[in-house]
């Protein structure tokens, strides 16, 4: 339990932005090159690029014919689920069909209720029941994918 808070906290704060570099406090003083072999070069700061954070998403996992909070993914699969979720659109994957259906009332992952017609996500990253990956839908009808194209983050 203490590791996972450990993690938790690194990953959080690893995730913000570094502090500015403090101004020199003597600006006259200054570093003296050296030459030769052996000797260091002072460097100055190696600006890093701001990458961000990866946003968790709510992803299906086929094994449990559910939804979790997908915290790592790519290449078509999420590699660490988190707890039960639901998408935000209400647009849920239903295993016993092989489509994609709004959700009226979701529990824990699943759909408790299935409301009215077909829908497909925004992003058109859809689960292939084919090979268990979640796929770019490049043709998409009532619900279902009938045209897979590259593999997608979920």
């Amino acid at each position: 339990m203490r590791i996972a808070a450990v993690a938790l906290v690194l990953g959080v704060t690893a995730c913000g932005h570094p502090p500015s570099p403090s101004p020199n406090p003597n600006p006259t003083h200054k570093t003296p090159a050296t030459t030769g072999s052996g000797s260091a070069t002072p460097v100055g700061p190696v600006a890093a690029p701001d990458l961000g954070c990866p946003a968790p998403t709510c992803a299906y996992h086929a094994a449990a014919a559910a939804y979790f909070t997908c915290l790592s993914g790519g290449a078509g699969a999420c590699f660490h689920f988190g707890g039960p979720c639901a998408p935000a659109d209400g647009c849920m994957f239903d295993a016993a069909d092989r489509t994609y259906k709004s959700c009226a009332r979701a529990v824990e992952g699943t759909c408790a209720q299935w409301g009215t017609g077909a829908c497909a996500p925004k992003s058109a990253c859809m689960f292939d029941p084919a090979d268990g990956l979640h796929h770019h839908c490049d043709d998409i009808a009532g619900g279902a994918c009938r045209s897979y194209g590259a593999l997608c983050a979920p």
